[in-house]
């Protein structure tokens, strides 16, 4: 399969798009991070760290892209296990009593 170079408009628009998420994926975690602070609950411990590693892997597949140079089919790999991973932490926390 060929993959072609995408328009400079859709590269502009991907970075613009994954900076919005990485800064609202940072504010969830913050807010949710502070808020285990002042009660302490496990529960939303693992919340702050599930939304954390959601937030980690959509940077660092662009990261890994465009700054590292590998595989674009790589980097959207590790997106997704990072991506897995904390959806599993933030499902977990949900069934914590």
């Amino acid at each position: 399969m060929v993959h072609e170079t995408a328009p400079d408009w859709v590269t502009v628009g991907l970075i613009v798009v994954k900076t919005l998420v990485v800064v609202m994926g940072g504010a969830v975690t913050y807010f949710a991070y502070k808020a285990f602070r002042r009660t302490r609950s496990r529960s939303l411990g693992l919340l702050s760290a599930g939304f954390a590693l959601v937030t980690l892997g959509s940077a660092l597949a662009g990261f890994a892209f465009e700054i590292l140079g590998v595989w674009l089919g790589l980097g959207v790999l590790v997106e997704g296990l990072f991506v897995l991973a904390g959806l599993s932490l933030i499902a977990y926390s949900l069934t914590e009593g």
